[in-house]
């Protein structure tokens, strides 16, 4: 390992320029960076410590801002409500836990809209148990994907081919891949708890159910889809789905408290008051209706666990299927988990279980290799295999009651922290300028030009990590008050010819590469660009530019490493490694 640091650029930097503090520690030399992304599994020898995000080369501010975001949501706006009584927050990367961050109340309210006395709430604590709610899809994936590793169930074929019944009301070319996708044609959801009197009745419901959409013609996520693979994994091992999960899951890697129908009822966190049906303040029961009628068990929620029992999930899957020694997929299976089969529906990437490149929640982490999950009590777990990292975030936001709002936004905020807190170094010992601009604003990195008569060539190094609506625009002046957009020749990785741009970039997730920048400019320019403009949406990595020159016949004009001073920037961070 090389050591290299994060210095301060000195000297008369326009207004508005922010400096970033020096570090002086430890870089991995590697592929520990956002622009060096890994392309295998971690070592099976990993094994989760504690330590500091400076211990693994990251920027510790990106996550202490996180943390301060995330735990701000507990207190109500003016007018409003909070977004959550409480939270577990876990962090890691490369094998180490870097943050954590447990506030709030686990239990705070008697009823949907009243508060119970102060001495009866019940602080969080790091081993608090949540109810995961969709989360627990994952784990049914995994079971099954089992099933596919040891060659009794094939991906491709028809789910009726092991439950017969199945084929009932035209279901008869519906395939396991189709289930584990989201692309079967089933309806999102069914009442099954009110409608039908008994888990027989209600799983026969779900047998019998015809298709709203003809099978592979559309992404929509359904709970029926798990709840069949469960009715699936039952069948084929001959025992309870929580008993596949705990002998051939959360046994073997050490989850101790992860399961259905937690016993330890005290420890877990409240969720919502429920009057109809009459359930009252519902804790240490699954949360989800449907759920609860088949006695807690099923294959699309149900399962209970703690940040720290995710967190050994999240290192296993890293690891390629192993952690401690015990294996509960092999390599290339794990590998199917994260492989994106929906590549007909664009936005909706998918792998076996696993949602993939989702910017809604998974903000700068986002990739190709980016899997994860969210749970409609308020969690959610994000693994990124580009950088071996993941966050996880569990909250209680439907206590007391599920209309209090969405959580994404601590959801982006949390992923973003560590997305954030991944450096990216410039080639060589050059500058870089960095933005992470969010919600309509615009951040502008600006430099004055000379240019002779015969024009010049502009070339500078990027990084590009945004969504669509996030837009990075090159433009020149040579008025002072009208700007147009520079036409870009940009190499991206793996390119073996240039690629014509118009002069703006953006929907280049997932790359986490510098790529190579070229444009003509006439002569008479007076001044270049570099303007970053987001939406109130999410936000990817954002955006790095390095090596800026501009070359006319006569030699540089300007070059930004020499020439720091020159460059006025609003909202850009000037950084370099040495």
């Amino acid at each position: 390992m090389s050591l290299s640091r994060r210095a301060v650029i000195g000297g008369g930097l326009a207004a508005g320029t922010a400096l970033l503090t020096p570090l002086g520690l430890p870089l991995a030399a590697s592929a520990d960076d956002f622009d060096k992304p890994f392309t295998g599994f971690a070592p099976p020898s990993t094994v989760l410590r504690e330590g500091t995000p400076a211990s693994v080369g990251l920027d510790p501010a990106p996550i202490e801002v996180a943390k301060s975001q995330v735990r701000s949501h507990q207190v109500a706006a003016p007018g409003g409500k909070p977004l959550y009584p409480g939270h577990v927050g876990l962090m890691a990367h490369d094998g180490v836990v870097v943050a954590t961050q447990v506030d709030g109340f686990a239990l705070r309210y008697r009823n949907a809209t009243e508060e119970l006395p102060r001495d009866q709430w019940v602080p969080m604590r790091r081993d608090t148990i949540f109810d995961l709610a969709s989360v627990s899809k994952l784990f049914t994936s995994i079971v099954v994907v089992q099933l596919i590793e040891e060659g009794r169930v094939e991906l491709e074929t028809p789910v009726a081919t092991y439950l017969p019944e199945f084929a009932a009301a035209g279901k008869g070319s519906v395939t396991i891949r189709h289930l584990l996708t989201h692309t079967s044609g089933f309806t999102s959801w069914l009442p099954l708890y009110s409608r039908y009197p008994d888990k027989a009745s209600r799983i026969a419901a779900v047998m019998n159910q015809p298709l709203t959409n003809p099978v592979g013609t559309v992404y929509l996520y359904s709970d029926l889809n798990l709840i069949t693979l469960g009715v699936l994994v039952e069948r084929l091992r001959g025992q309870s789905l929580d008993g596949v999960v705990a002998s051939r899951l959360t046994g073997p890697l050490g989850m101790t408290d992860t399961g259905y129908n937690p016993a330890a009822k005290d420890r877990t966190a409240a969720t919502e008051y429920q009057a109809v049906p009459a359930r009252g303040m519902v804790r240490g029961e699954v949360h989800d209706e449907n759920a609860w009628s088949l006695a807690g068990v099923a294959g699309h929620a149900g399962v209970f666990s703690t940040a720290d029992d995710l967190a050994i999930l999240a290192q296993a899957l890293l690891n390629g299927g192993a952690y401690r020694g015990s294996r509960i997929l092999d390599r290339k299976s794990v590998a199917l988990l994260i492989s994106n089969f929906n590549e007909d529906f664009p936005g909706d990437d998918h792998g076996l279980g696993f949602e993939l490149n989702q910017t809604w929640y998974m903000d700068a982490l986002s990739g190709p290799r980016t899997a994860g999950h969210t749970g409609y009590t308020g969690t959610s777990i994000v693994i990124d295999f580009a950088s071996r990292s993941f966050a996880i975030l569990l909250t209680n936001r439907v206590h007391p009651s599920r209309s209090w709002g969405s959580i994404n936004v601590a959801r982006q905020e949390w992923a973003g922290g560590l997305g954030r807190a991944l450096p990216i170094t410039p080639r060589g010992s050059h500058i870089a300028w960095e933005t992470q601009a969010k919600h309509a604003t615009n951040a502008v990195l600006s430099v004055p030009l000379a240019l002779p008569a015969s024009g010049a060539r502009l070339g500078f190094d990027l990084v590009a990590e945004t969504e669509e609506t996030d837009v990075l625009r090159v433009e020149s002046t040579s008025d002072g008050a009208t700007w147009s957009l520079v036409p870009l020749d940009i190499r991206h990785p793996g390119d073996t010819r240039d690629g014509a741009e118009d002069g703006s970039v953006s929907g280049t997730p997932g790359e986490r590469r510098w790529t190579q920048v070229r444009a003509e400019l006439p002569g008479g320019v007076t001044a270049v660009r570099w303007r970053y403009t987001t939406d109130g949406n999410t936000l990817g990595r954002g955006v790095s530019v390095s090596r800026i020159r501009v070359v006319g016949q006569g030699g540089p004009v300007i070059d930004s490493d020499d020439s720091t001073t020159t460059f006025a920037a609003s909202g850009w961070t000037l950084t370099q490694r040495s």
